[in-house]
């Protein structure tokens, strides 16, 4: 059974942040969601073989009819507490799913990330059959200072060493669910980004280079500015 790369696009969200009365990952951009960018790029990728969707109840009929035509959505996954239960959600519905998750590689991807290239998602898999899993990530261009105390300048840290993360990221699934497993039911609540139970956990994720233009939607701004080049 040849090894699979499945998807997990995190809509569990509610953020109204932007002042919008609906998740930021619905709001329509020319007749289609945000999610339905980031969806259309799974589809066209031809190293994707299905993807998982993370979403509340109440928006999953809305979703399933904008993706009706989707040949990869195998269905899915009820939102958690925190985000990184979201994925851990995403998960479990491969591992109960698919006959070969413990084999698979698995991407996790933001529904308000829609300009993410076929490139990059290609380059997370490929990293990723070679080692543990991968990330794309932007070096600092800003000087970056630590604070101990929240008040006052502790010191200078090193640019070159420090990096700005960004999805989607690529793990291996089976060594990645344990990884999330061992940080049950508890330590798993103040984790921030995905892949920092695979870092806990001693997993080797390596770093492709980002993109300035895979921006997730969080601001007005960005809104506007996906809007503007859509």
């Amino acid at each position: 059974d040849l090894s699979m790369n499945y998807a997990v696009i995190l809509s569990g969200g509610v953020g109204t942040r932007l002042g919008l009365d609906i998740p930021k990952q619905y709001f329509e951009v020319n007749n289609k969601p945000i999610i339905g960018y980031v969806m259309e790029t799974f589809e066209k990728s031809d190293v994707i073989d299905g993807v998982v969707i993370v979403a509340a109840p109440e928006w999953q009929a809305y979703v399933e009819e904008r993706i009706s035509d989707s040949k990869k959505f195998l269905g899915f996954a009820l939102p958690g507490e925190n985000r990184q239960l979201s994925i851990y959600s995403g998960l479990c519905f491969l591992k109960e799913n698919v006959s070969n998750w413990e084999e698979a590689i698995v991407l996790i991807q933001d529904a308000a990330r829609p300009n993410t290239s076929l490139e990059m998602i290609a380059n997370c898999f490929s990293l990723a059959e070679d080692e543990d899993g991968a990330m794309p990530v932007l070096p600092m261009k800003d000087t970056v200072y630590s604070s101990v105390d929240g008040s006052s300048i502790s010191g200078l840290l090193d640019r070159k060493t420090i990096f700005a993360g960004q999805a989607p990221e690529s793990f291996r699934l089976k060594k990645y669910l344990e990884a999330n497993e061992v940080l049950l039911p508890d330590a798993i609540l103040k984790i921030n980004g995905s892949t920092e139970p695979a870092i806990m956990a001693g997993m080797n994720i390596k770093m492709i280079p980002g993109d300035e233009n895979n921006y997730k939607i969080t601001t007005e701004a960005d809104l506007k500015r996906f809007c503007e080049n859509v």
